[in-house]
């Protein structure tokens, strides 16, 4: 099903619509960045999203974009960045927008799609409350399907126990170390520059100043040379 022609202007980018095949492909790249427009819709449509981490890989993400179309999806966003770069996932962010009642969200691997399992499970979070589900072409996962269902509990219940895991070994650290005498707990960010705080506060530089030029708080600032003071 073709989706109509729009165009939304961006700062610093051009901004078109590309159809390909009946196919809307929105793309993020140095250059070029492609915005979906809204459209009126009832039936639920299958979204693809498609991303490398680096420009250069061209042939990976081609190789998405086919399998994607290939799968029946009618819209792929695209982007070439860094799974851990969240911030700058933007065309990410704009295919969970556009996401409706009813709609999929495809990938061709796990991978492409989320950086770690708590960040998988806070997008199937996100998912579930526009009504939409998500569908993994190489290991067949669909959440709209019982057992797609099953398998996105029991990786809800992995990323828990990893989790508790993580948080019981810090737990386990922080008490050896204490009977150790070894843990002095976090130093705050400003007690480590008193030294710094105390010889421009000497040179004359105010608190303000201070503050700005070691990113510290101005009340920290105040305290640390009123204890100086009365020390």
């Amino acid at each position: 099903m073709p989706i109509g022609r729009g165009r939304e202007a961006r700062a610093g980018h051009r901004s078109v619509m590309c159809h390909t095949g009946g196919v809307v492909v929105v793309a993020r790249t140095e250059t070029l960045y492609l915005t979906p427009v809204r459209h009126t819709r009832e039936a639920a449509v299958r979204i693809g999203y498609a991303r490398t981490s680096t420009l250069d890989q061209v042939a990976g993400i081609e190789a998405q974009e086919r399998d994607l179309v290939a799968a029946g999806c009618e819209r792929v966003y695209r982007e070439q960045v860094s799974s851990v770069d969240v911030v700058n996932r933007e065309q990410l962010a704009a295919a969970l927008d556009y996401l409706r009642d009813g709609d999929t969200l495809v990938v061709t691997k796990l991978d492409r799609l989320a950086r770690s399992m708590p960040h998988l499970m806070e997008i199937v979070c996100k998912l579930q409350q526009k009504g939409a589900a998500l569908s993994i072409l190489d290991i067949k996962i669909d959440t709209s399907t019982p057992s797609g269902k099953l398998m996105m509990n029991v990786f809800g219940s992995v990323a828990q126990f990893e989790r508790e895991i993580m948080l019981e070994r810090q737990r386990e650290g922080i008490a050896k170390a204490k009977s150790d005498g070894k843990y002095k707990g976090r130093v705050p960010t400003a007690r480590r520059k008193t030294d710094q705080i105390l010889s421009l506060a000497a040179s004359g530089v105010g608190p303000t100043a201070i503050a700005t030029q070691l990113g510290v708080s101005r009340r920290s600032v105040h305290r640390i040379i009123a204890d100086s003071a009365t020390a």
